[in-house]
C-alpha cells in the first residue's frame, strides 16, 4: 500500500528488514561458548607460537591455564577472579553444571576436585590447577553408559524439575567413591549442602542408597 504525501509515493515498508530471526536461549548461550572457545584456543595458538597475548606483568597472573576436566587436558583463557562455574560453562560448554544461587549455598554447580565434592561457584579457577575435575558429564561410561548414581535417579524417580539434578548426583558420587557402603544417615549428611527446590529429598536419598546397594528405602510422608 502506497502513501501519498506531499504528493510523493512512499514505497510500501519491506518488514523483512524488520524481523530478525528468533534465537532460542540455548542458541544464545552456543554462540557465547563457542565464542569464548575460539578466544581461548587462539591465544593458546599464541603460546605456542611463542607470543603469549597474555604475558604475566610484574604482580600479576598468567591467564592461559591448561586445566584436567573429565580426564582431558582444556587450554583456556581465564580471568583472575573467574569462578570454575563460568569456566566450565561458558568457556568449556560444560553446561551440565549449573548455577542456581552463585554464592555457595545451594550445591547446584557441585563439581569434584580430587574427589572431593565442592562448589565451582565459589572455587577461583586459578586455585584448580593441577587438580583432577569432574563434571557431571564426565560420568559417562565408554560406550555412553549412565554411572550407577545416574541410573538410580532414574529408577527412584529422583528429579523433580532436574535444576539441582546434576550436584545431587556428584555430591552422592563423591560419597559413594569414599564410603562405598553408606548407612542412611550418611547419605543425608552427604546431600545436606544442595538443596531441592522441589522438595524431592526422598527420593534422592533413596536413589543413592540403591546405587550402593544396600536396597534401603525412606518411606514416604
Amino acid at each position: 500500500m502506497a502513501d501519498n504525501t506531499n504528493g510523493r509515493d512512499l514505497p510500501e515498508p519491506q518488514f523483512d528488514q524488520f524481523v530478525s530471526k528468533a534465537t532460542s536461549r540455548r542458541q544464545f548461550i552456543k554462540g557465547v561458548i563457542a565464542s569464548g572457545a575460539a578466544v581461548s584456543a587462539s591465544g593458546y595458538l599464541f603460546t605456542l607460537a611463542g607470543c603469549s597475548p597474555n604475558p604475566k606483568s610484574a604482580g600479576g597472573i598468567e591467564r592461559l591455564l591448561t586445566l584436567n576436566v573429565n580426564g582431558q587436558m582444556r587450554p583456556v583463557d581465564v580471568l583472575p577472579n573467574e569462578t570454575l562455574a563460568m569456566t566450565l560453562r561458558y568457556k568449556l560448554g560444560l553446561t551440565g553444571t549449573k548455577l542456581g544461587c552463585d554464592r555457595g549455598e545451594c550445591g547446584a554447580c557441585t563439581v569434584t576436585i580430587d574427589g572431593v565434592a565442592s562448589y565451582s561457584c565459589s572455587t577461583l579457577t586459578h586455585s584448580v590447577r593441577g587438580r583432577k575435575i569432574t563434571t557431571i558429564e564426565g560420568l559417562e561410561g565408554a560406550n555412553g553408559e549412565l554411572h550407577k548414581v545416574q541410573q538410580a535417579m532414574i529408577d527412584e524417580l529422583g528429579p523433580q524439575c532436574g535444576f539441582c539434578t546434576p550436584g545431587q548426583i556428584m555430591s552422592a558420587v563423591a560419597l559413594l567413591d569414599a564410603n562405598p557402603h553408606p548407612t542412611r544417615d550418611e547419605v543425608r549428611h552427604a546431600l545436606s549442602g544442595n538443596l531441592c527446590r522441589c522438595g524431592a529429598y526422598d527420593h534422592y536419598l533413596n536413589a543413592v542408597m540403591r546405587a550402593a546397594g544396600n536396597g534401603e528405602r525412606v518411606s514416604q510422608a
